[in-house]
C-alpha cells in the first residue's frame, strides 16, 4: 500500500471518526473502502473503449465512406494457400 494525504472538512472528519468508533474499524480502512467503491462505480459508468480501433493501416483511403458495406458484406470463401514448389522439393528429398 502507498501512503497518501487527503484534506477533508472538519465536520466530515468528525463524522468519519464517529463512524470508525461505531464500526470498530480504523478510519483509514473506511476511507480505502469508500475510495475503492467510488472508483469502481466510476469505471462501471464509463463506456468500454474498443482497444483495436485505428490500430492498423488497411492501405485503403475509402474505409470511412464504405464502412457499412465493408463490415456487413458476406465474407468471401477462404481457400488454403498451396505450398510453394521449393517446399515440395524439400519434402520429397527428406522423405527419400
Amino acid at each position: 500500500m502507498k501512503r497518501t494525504t487527503i484534506f477533508i472538512e472538519p465536520q466530515l472528519e468528525r463524522e468519519l471518526q464517529a463512524l470508525a468508533r461505531r464500526s470498530g474499524r480504523p478510519m483509514a480502512a473506511i476511507v480505502r473502502e469508500a475510495v475503492a467503491q467510488y472508483v469502481a462505480a466510476d469505471k462501471a459508468r464509463r463506456p468500454a473503449r474498443l482497444g483495436f480501433v485505428a490500430s492498423g493501416r488497411s492501405g485503403r483511403s475509402d474505409i470511412a465512406e464504405r464502412h457499412e458495406e465493408l463490415l456487413f458484406q458476406p465474407d468471401p470463401p477462404v481457400t488454403p494457400p498451396r505450398p510453394s514448389t521449393a517446399r515440395r522439393a524439400t519434402r520429397r528429398r527428406d522423405q527419400a
